[in-house]
């Protein structure tokens, strides 16, 4: 059966995903690359950019997982583009005229616009939808594939507040950031509805897993 998952999504140790003062200028704020250093520089990222070398080992196998098997993305307005995009006729998000992810994407914004279709099978859609609706239709895009939740933070608990989540990677760097927004706020016995493992790598990444019992 077809699942719904988050792959790759890093935070901090003190459980921020995106450091304070977002801008065009500073995507993650004033946590700059920090908190995926690890994944960019894995052979898995590095190839996707058409450049050999990177590391291997756990975080590689880990950065492996992003793409096999999905279908669609949904993420949030923060995570497409800076603060005030959406009055921006002409933003397309932050990956040039190819973005990455070569499925239907939906971004969740309050202010919908016209969808944006991207060379190598990207197309993005605008909806003003809660989880359950906008997982509804990333369902219906994307029949018997997977449907990844991109991120940001808060777009990734909202659908894990509605157990919608079926399995879960999240990448714990050895860092503190302080301010900015958190995962886990909100969420409460997580423990109790996924079964989580840790794997601890040379790096100082904790790979964190959440596979929900069902």
């Amino acid at each position: 059966m077809a699942e719904v998952r988050v792959h790759n999504f890093s935070i901090s140790l003190d459980g921020f995903a995106t450091g304070e003062g977002q801008s065009l200028e500073a995507p993650f704020g004033h946590a700059g690359e920090r908190l995926h250093e690890w994944f960019v520089g894995t052979r898995f990222f590095r190839a996707q950019d058409g450049l050999s070398g990177g590391t291997q080992g756990v975080d590689n196998a880990f950065a492996e997982q992003h793409n096999p098997r999905i279908g669609a993305e949904i993420m949030g307005a923060g995570k497409f583009g800076p603060p005030g995009w959406q009055d921006d006729p002409d933003w397309k998000g932050w990956w040039g005229p190819n973005p990455p992810y070569h499925t239907p994407v939906f971004v969740l914004t309050h202010r919908p616009r016209p969808s944006i279709e991207m060379e190598g099978g990207t197309t993005f859609h605008f909806l003003d939808a809660g989880p359950a609706e906008a997982l509804a239709q990333a369902r219906e895009a994307a029949p018997g594939a997977d449907v990844r939740i991109g991120g940001g933070p808060t777009v990734v608990r909202d659908f894990l507040a509605e157990g919608l989540i079926d399995y879960m990677h999240v990448a714990q760097v050895p860092i503190l950031l302080g301010r900015g927004v958190r995962l886990w706020d909100g969420l409460e016995s997580l423990e109790q509805t996924y079964t989580i493992e840790p794997v601890s790598t040379p790096s100082g990444v904790t790979h964190l897993t959440f596979t929900a019992r069902r």
